[in-house]
C-alpha cells in the first residue's frame, strides 16, 4: 500500500495515526513507504542510510530478493494452517537452524520475547521436574533487557528504569547479578537457582559485550552445580557479532539459546533451541503458540539464513563492524566505544543521544538509543560497506558539533 492507495496526504496519514494509535516512542517525521538495502525511502522518494536495520532485524538489507521471492511463493500456496500440520517451511527452516548451530530440537515463537519466555518456563519445568518444587529461580544481569511481557519483564535487570516502573508485583524467581562479575553471579547462584541467563552483548542496556572470561566461568558455574546456562541472542543471533551465533564468537555453547529479529528476514518469527534431553521436559500440553512457526515467517527466515550463509555475512559484519567503531573514535565528544561485529554503542561526554536520533533522522541518517541518554547503538544490516561507515560517520559528526554543549 502507498500513499495514493489510502487518499491521504502526509499530514492527513500522520494526524490519523495519532488519532487511532498508541505510541511507543515518537517517531521519525516522515512516511517510511519503500526500501531497498541499505536504504529507506519517504513518502517524497527521499533516501535514508539505515543504521537502525529495523530494530536488527533486516540483517540481508531491506527488501533481500531471496527473502522477497520465498515469502511471495509461500503466500500464493499457504499463509497459514496450525500447528496440527506438517509444513514444509516450518519443517525445513528446523533442519536448518539445527544442523547450522549445532542445537537439536527447535521450537518457533513469534518474537523475541516469547522466545526468552519459552526459555524460562523450560528452565523452570526443568528444575520442578528434576529438583523438585523449589528449584525454579533464574539469575539475570543487572543492566539486562529481555523482553515486555512480565515475565520477561521481571528477568530484565533494570528496576530504576522506564521499562519496569509501574508494572509491579513481577513474576517471582527472578535474582539479578553485575553482568561480567561472575564472583556475584557465584554469590547468586543458590541451592534455589535452576538457570542462569545473559545476553552475550547486552543491546538495550548500552552494548556492552561479555568478557570471555565471564561466559567460561558462567558455563563452569553451571555445569558444576547442575543449572542451565541460557544466552538471549535476540539481537545478537545470525551473523550481528561476526558469527552465526554470539556464543560462537566466544567458544562458550549454552544449554539454551533464544533468537530473534535477524533470523526473519522482516517478519516476525522467533525460536529457541536447545538438546532433546532438555526439550522433552515440555510435554504434551505444556507449552504451545497458534502462530509460532508460521509457514510465510518460515520461508521468510530460511531465506533469510540461506542469504547470510551464502554471502557471509557475518564475516563481513566482523570486518566492517571493527572499521566503524575505529572511525567512531574520532567523534567529538566521544566517551567509549563499545561492540562487536555489527552492534556499536557510542557513549558520549553529554546526554546528547536522543537528539543526535532525530537530528540525524532530519539529515537522512537512521540510527537508535540504548536506555542510557548518553548512548547511540547502531545495528545496520550485515551489507554495510566501509563507504556506507564513513556516510554515517560524518552525518554523526555534524549532527554532533551542532548539538553539543
Amino acid at each position: 500500500m502507498n500513499m495514493k492507495d489510502t487518499g491521504m496526504n502526509k499530514a492527513e496519514l500522520i494526524e490519523t495515526a495519532k488519532k487511532y494509535m498508541n505510541e511507543q516512542f515518537p517517531r521519525f517525521d516522515f512516511i517510511a513507504e519503500k526500501a531497498k538495502g541499505m536504504y529507506i525511502y519517504d513518502e517524497e522518494g527521499h533516501a535514508y542510510l539505515d543504521f537502525l536495520g529495523g530494530i536488527a532485524v533486516n540483517a540481508a538489507g531491506h527488501c533481500n530478493e531471496r527473502v522477497s521471492k520465498y515469502v511471495k511463493q509461500q503466500v500464493d500456496e499457504m499463509v497459514h494452517s496450525s500447528n496440527y500440520c506438517f509444513t514444509i517451511p516450518q519443517i525445513m527452516l528446523a533442519k536448518l537452524i539445527c544442523e547450522t548451530i549445532g542445537m537439536e530440537k527447535i521450537q518457533f515463537q513469534n518474537c523475541g520475547a516469547e522466545a526468552n519466555e519459552a526459555a524460562i518456563k523450560l528452565a523452570r519445568k526443568y528444575g520442578v521436574d528434576n529438583y523438585g518444587p523449589e528449584r525454579y529461580k533464574i539469575v539475570t544481569a543487572l543492566n539486562s533487557f529481555h523482553g515486555r511481557t512480565l515475565g520477561t519483564l521481571a528477568a530484565t535487570g533494570q528496576p530504576d528504569s522506564a521499562i519496569q516502573k509501574g508494572f509491579a508485583p513481577f513474576t517471582p524467581g527472578f535474582k539479578y547479578a553485575e553482568f561480567n562479575n561472575l564472583e556475584a553471579f557465584k554469590e547468586a547462584a543458590t541451592d534455589d537457582v535452576i538457570a542462569i541467563m545473559v545476553e552475550p552483548v547486552q543491546g538495550e542496556g548500552g552494548v556492552f559485550p561479555a568478557d570471555k572470561e565471564f561466559l567460561e566461568g558462567l558455563r563452569k558455574l553451571c555445569d558444576e552445580k547442575n543449572m542451565l546456562l541460557i544466552f538471549d541472542e535476540v539481537q545478537t543471533g545470525w551473523g550481528r557479532t561476526g558469527e552465526l551465533m554470539a556464543y560462537m564468537t566466544y567458544g562458550v555453547k549454552p544449554d539454551i539459546v533464544t533468537m530473534a529479529k535477524a533470523m526473519g528476514g522482516g517478519l516476525p518469527i522467533g525460536a529457541m533451541c536447545t538438546s532433546e534431553k532438555l526439550m522433552n521436559t515440555f510435554g504434551p500440553g505444556a507449552h504451545g503458540t497458534t502462530f509460532g512457526g508460521n509457514p510465510v515467517a518460515c520461508a521468510a527466515a530460511y531465506a533469510q539464513i540461506e542469504e547470510l550463509l551464502e554471502k557471509k555475512l557475518s564475516e563481513n559484519a566482523k570486518e566492517v563492524g571493527a572499521y566503524f567503531r575505529e572511525k567512531a573514535l574520532t567523534l567529538p565528544h566521544v566517551k567509549e566505544v563499545r561492540g562487536l561485529g555489527l552492534i556499536t554503542g557510542i557513549e558520549f561526554d553529554q546526554n546528547i543521544a536522543n537528539e543526535l536520533k532525530y537530528t540525524c533522522a532530519e539529515k537522512k541518517y537512521l540510527l537508535m538509543t540504548a536506555v542510557r541518554p548518553a548512548v547511540v547503538r547502531l545495528v545496520p544490516p550485515l551489507i554495510a560497506s566501509k563507504e556506507d561507515c564513513d556516510k554515517a560517520i560524518e552525518i554523526m559528526r555534524e549532527t554532533i558539533l551542532e548539538i553539543a554543549k
